[in-house]
């Protein structure tokens, strides 16, 4: 039996009266979306904030290992205080200018990953700088590697003694739908720098600079290293020129986040009585999902929309729009949700073009109505206890998948996102 499926996040504003609202019904909020968190981005720079952020007796911090969040159960993340990854992290990461940092950048030592999430303005007690007023949340990378991996250790085993434990894989998403935004912002930029330890402009060592959200490429370097000076041996005081790299010419002196653009698809008949479905080749039995695929450069979302629908299945769209979209801390895409119609001569299906699916075919409303209610679960998870075998089996509500389906068999943009 699935777990239960976590409630999803408040649209924004969802009770005001507006033109937009009565035109194109309430905004639809996706999980992984709705963070309680507001991110002062701005404020990431600011020494003086994030310094005095970071020790504040309310601040929380989210550890990641292996990008595998630590948590109370499966519904509730367990955030450690200051004092418990202190010999991780050290007294403040932070308390160096960004600008000092960088001279005094050593390839050879290994710094703990700290990002700076936003501030919970809920607690207007909490930490408090100039007009901005919060509980400071910050995620913390703590998978044992380089210098800090005793430390590391460390601090992994006194929280499992504690009784927290890191969830593994999708299992996150069973996560109360605020902390599972929190999660997927703090997942996706630990992500990130992880896979970006090298310069994409000269291959060179990079480090974490504004927080967490960028990276930039050190002229200079610190440890005893072959170098672009000659390879000559020099003490460990003695910054080392490094190679000429082009991120340090003009403004590009920095590596930000990524986000892929993914399209994701609920496709209609032509007569509005049934739905496009596909079925990946490596799914378990009888389940199906809306088709998907990224955005591809110089292409709009409705271009990729039918691009994608095409080349799955052969199916021919016309009229395309935007439902709703969601953040995918898988690694980073950004699902753009839509709904397309069928051309009345374009419903055929063949998987000729791109064999990515085992099957696609047309399902009556009525029939993925019934499977909303009864046969929606993870890939990993067994369906409902009203399923029976044979019965389609869907995404949870968790997907943008089923918040799509649930639109069309519902009435389509008015449906309410949570029955």
């Amino acid at each position: 039996m699935p777990p239960k499926q976590p409630e999803l996040p408040d649209p924004a504003h969802h009770d005001l009266d507006s033109m937009l609202s009565r035109k194109f019904g309430r905004e639809i909020a996706n999980y992984f979306s709705g963070s309680p968190l507001n991110r002062v981005s701005f404020l990431r720079a600011n020494h003086d904030f994030i310094s005095k952020a970071l020790v504040h007796p309310t601040t929380k911090f989210m550890l990641f290992n292996e990008l595998a969040p630590m948590a109370k159960d499966p519904s509730t993340i367990a955030y450690a205080s200051h004092q418990e990854i202190l010999a991780l992290i050290g007294p403040n990461p932070f308390e160096k200018t960004e600008e000092d940092m960088i001279k005094e950048y050593n390839s050879t030592i290994t710094l703990p990953l700290v990002l700076f999430l936003g501030l919970d303005e809920t607690d207007k007690a909490g930490f408090q700088h100039s007009i901005y007023t919060g509980t400071p949340y910050f995620a913390v990378d703590i998978t044992p590697r380089g210098t800090v991996e005793k430390e590391a250790n460390s601090v992994i085993d006194a929280m499992k003694e504690k009784g927290h434990t890191f969830l593994q894989g999708r299992t996150a998403m069973n996560l109360n739908a605020p902390e599972a935004a929190i999660y997927a912002q703090g997942r996706a930029l630990v992500d990130w720098n992880a896979r970006n330890p090298f310069c994409g402009g000269c291959g060179q060592s990079t480090m974490s600079i504004n927080a967490g959200t960028k990276r930039v490429c050190p002229p200079t370097d610190m440890a005893s290293l072959p170098t672009a000076q000659g390879g000559a041996t020099f003490v460990e005081s003695t910054p080392l020129k490094r190679a000429a790299c082009a991120t340090r010419t003009g403004i590009s002196n920095l590596c930000f986040p990524r986000t892929d653009p993914t399209v994701i698809m609920a496709v209609v008949s032509h007569d509005a009585k049934r739905v496009l479905l596909g079925r990946g080749k490596s799914w378990p039995k009888f389940f199906y999902s809306t088709l998907a695929g990224f955005c591809e450069p110089a292409e709009s979302v409705e271009e990729a929309v039918r691009r994608e629908v095409w080349e799955e299945s052969g199916v021919l769209l016309g009229r395309v729009v935007i439902h709703s979209t969601q953040p995918w801390p898988y690694p980073a895409n950004l699902m753009i949700g839509a709904i397309g119609q069928a051309l009345p001569d374009g419903e055929n299906i063949h998987l000729e073009h791109d064999p990515e699916l085992e099957d696609a075919k047309w399902v009556l409303m009525d029939e993925i109505r019934e499977a909303l209610r009864i046969g929606t679960s993870g890939l990993d998870e067994g369906a409902g206890e009203e399923y029976r075998e044979g019965g389609l089996r869907l995404p949870p509500r968790t997907a943008i998948a089923n918040q799509l389906l649930t639109a069309v068999a519902g009435g389509f943009l008015g449906a309410d996102p949570k029955m």
